[in-house]
């Protein structure tokens, strides 16, 4: 049976003029709405008191679950206002299919999609007025961030008989507030990401932490975002520290790394395929090696390299750093190719374009 939402109304809600001062430079992840979503789950009851409540802190006892054993997942989507003031989610059901996905490796009680959804709408609608107008073409949108985790008072190394999930949203701005611009790699040689048949297909925080200390090393050699290699050969190209990653060739293709296990099954990566397929453009899913990158970037036969994720979108990358030199991406700009797949995914996101696939969610 489906969750039945019930609302609880902050009695103090923001200010207009404070939320309007917010919106008008949201930037990224630094200011909340005035609600959230959360829902109970234990092994007794299964789903259960479903209710959007005022923002503000979660009580956790010393011993919960998640501090001691990271049992926690979470997600990432947009929701976005389209010209007539209505506003979409795009594809949140693959998100819903992707929290289950990463519920069931971490050992989470799954939550059905229609919950998943119904949670992501019922917030927007009651704070639909924190959804930003994009004015002039701009990006921005309201970040919406559900997540699980392990709350029973315990400890012992087995999966929790009680679980909080939660959706808080959080007004974005462009990723890119000076415009889109390529930027550098760093090829981490110290560190992976993920091995076969740990976490990371999961969106799991372990995966994130774990890539913090690659980052830091990334920004000491002045990259802004680090690439890692297998964990088994380190020969393969897997992806960056939270977006998948795309090679054009000069015969049109573009090539992707395959999905093994270890890679996060990004939804905007498979959105990505699906819209340069629409354009004519052979996609193969296939291992990528780090020397065929180097090799392919040196003699032309790599014209674009770029990666996508929720956040940025598309990013194009202008050079791979090592420490065995660095390559420069055909001259360092933004291909034809990334431009125009990165304007057509957000004309269908704001409603610019007709939306062949159905991919556009309507939550308010």
């Amino acid at each position: 049976m489906a969750l039945d939402f019930v609302i609880k109304r902050n009695d103090e809600p923001l200010p207009a003029e404070q939320r309007a001062q917010i919106l008008a430079t949201p930037g990224f992840g630094k200011s909340f709405t005035d609600h959230m979503v959360t829902v109970t789950w234990t092994a007794s009851d299964g789903w259960h008191d479903a209710q959007v409540r005022p923002y503000g802190p979660l009580q956790l006892d010393p011993s919960s679950a998640v501090l001691h054993y990271a049992q926690e997942i979470f997600e990432g989507l947009k929701a976005y206002r389209h010209a007539d003031g209505s506003v979409w989610a795009f594809r949140p059901d693959q998100n819903a299919a992707r929290f289950q996905r990463s519920a069931r490796r971490l050992a989470l009680p799954e939550l059905a999609t229609e919950d998943f959804v119904e949670s992501v709408r019922a917030l927007v609608d009651v704070d639909v007025e924190w959804v930003p107008s994009p004015e002039g073409g701009g990006e921005t949108s309201l970040y919406l961030r559900p997540f699980m985790y392990a709350s029973e008072a315990f400890l012992g190394v087995r999966p929790a008989a009680e679980v909080t999930y939660c959706v808080i949203a959080s007004p974005a701005g462009p990723y890119f507030s000076g415009g889109v611009k390529p930027v550098s790699i760093w090829l981490s040689t110290n560190y992976t990401r993920a091995a076969p048949g740990g976490t990371g297909a999961a969106k799991c925080g372990g995966n994130y932490a774990a890539s913090l200390a690659a980052q830091v090393e990334a920004s000491a050699n002045g990259c802004d975002q680090v690439c890692f290699l297998d964990a088994v050969e380190h020969r393969w190209v897997e992806e960056l520290g939270g977006m998948n990653l795309y090679f054009v060739l000069d015969d049109g293709s573009v090539v992707t790394p395959e999905l093994t296990g270890t890679i996060l099954e990004g939804v905007t990566r498979d959105s990505v395929l699906e819209l340069l397929r629409d354009e004519g453009h052979e996609v193969v899913e296939r291992r990528v090696g780090i020397e065929e990158w180097r090799d392919g970037a040196a003699s032309g036969r790599i014209r674009e390299v770029f990666a996508c994720g929720t956040a940025a979108v598309i990013t194009p990358l202008g050079r791979l750093v090592s420490p065995d030199g660095e390559v420069v991406m055909a001259d360092g700009g933004t291909g034809p190719v990334t431009a125009g797949v990165r304007s057509r995914l957000l004309d269908l996101q704001y409603g610019r374009v007709e939306d062949p696939h159905r991919w556009m969610h309507r939550l308010v």
